[in-house]
């Protein structure tokens, strides 16, 4: 069956993209990231016959386990499951997931002089499988809750590029910054304005909503991230929304989630996303303070929590909630949820931010 963006089914649950709007809802949504992974036992039965990046680049397998989740919990929202490093793949890099390491490039970035293998033209259309992915699985949720689209943020895939993977210093590229600023500046715009074409193929493909992950802001002192990495988070929601204004399409509510930023919590909320995404190290209502009241907040428990004892869970859970309060809040965890943490644990979670106001 050939799945088209059009006609997509009704939404039947649109608590999330109301709480991104700052509109009243009928309960807190709550959705995970990494919802749709390693900790469930469907997915890796789906990765026991197949690589990482086949599941990403095949639309049936990628909506699979997208929808693996739903099948066992109360979820408010579905992220389309990829990776953001499909953008440095599209450029012209290999990246392999490699067990127990994690994603591995084989020849990352040397130096500036190596900037001419990326080859930005065309990026997009090498990415069109993540658009069939978000098409069918539009129609394959029939409604039942909002999809979320994603990409990793400049400075973010800029690291991973450079360092040939995780790193736990980014002193590679942070070399690059000190050392070659002007080349950086010319990589960070240019991972920008293919970010920027890749968002604007997600929702014409049907995405509802769209997270941008800056997961490395962590390495960035405050002044390094207000001025190195803000700039291209900014130019893309401000070009993403000329573009999409442009063509008459309806603009979708934005998240930024930089990890490791919380002390830049008030000059995000400058930047015009709708959504701003919490780790765990802050607390609710100090984030509040800074964030202020016309922007919505996502988060922020410890995934490490998910490893309490579920009548623990379930206190830590409920009182996240009562912190945030149930205007502009999407819950969430503080990052992704870890690969060995036990499903009932998600079900406790998820169950209590939706009760945790009945009281």
């Amino acid at each position: 069956m050939e799945f088209k963006p059009k006609d997509f089914p009704a939404l039947k649950n649109d608590n999330l993209l109301r709480a991104a709007r700052g509109e009243a809802v009928d309960r807190i949504p709550v959705w995970v990231m990494r919802q749709a992974g390693r900790y469930l036992p469907e997915f890796q039965e789906v990765r026991a016959k197949h690589d990482f990046f086949t599941v990403c680049r095949t639309p049936e397998l990628a909506c699979e386990v997208t929808m693996q989740p739903l099948r066992r919990f109360d979820l408010d929202a579905s992220i389309i499951f990829s990776d953001i490093l499909v953008i440095p793949q599209a450029l012209g890099l290999v990246v392999e997931m490699q067990k127990g390491v994690g994603p591995v490039f084989p020849e990352p970035l040397n130096g500036p002089e190596e900037l001419n293998r990326l080859n930005p033209e065309g990026a997009v259309d090498r990415l069109k499988y993540v658009g069939d992915a978000i098409t069918m699985m539009r129609h394959l949720l029939d409604g039942k809750v909002p999809l979320i689209g994603f990409t990793g943020a400049p400075w973010t895939l800029m690291g991973y590029m450079i360092e040939g993977g995780g790193s736990k210093t980014m002193s590679k590229a942070k070399s690059w910054l000190a050392d070659h600023l002007d080349k950086s500046k010319f990589l960070l715009s240019l991972l920008t304005n293919v970010t920027v074409d890749y968002l604007e193929m997600q929702v014409k493909a049907g995405a509802q909503m769209l997270q941008v992950f800056e997961s490395s802001a962590e390495h960035l002192s405050k002044k390094q991230f207000v001025e190195i990495a803000m700039p291209y988070l900014k130019d893309i929601r401000v070009k993403l929304h000329e573009k999409l204004n442009k063509q008459g399409i309806e603009i979708v509510p934005m998240v930024i989630f930089a990890k490791g930023a919380m002390h830049s919590l008030a000059e995000m909320s400058d930047l015009g996303y709708d959504v701003i995404g919490l780790d765990w190290s802050i607390d609710p209502e100090d984030a509040r303070k800074q964030v202020g009241p016309n922007v919505t907040i996502q988060g922020n428990l410890d995934p490490q929590d998910m490893y309490k004892s579920q009548e623990e869970l379930k206190e830590l859970t409920s009182k996240m909630v009562k912190k945030f309060g149930k205007h502009r809040y999407i819950a969430n965890l503080g990052h992704g949820i870890t690969p060995l943490t036990p499903i009932e644990s998600m079900t406790t979670f998820v169950n209590t931010v939706h009760t945790a106001l009945d009281d």
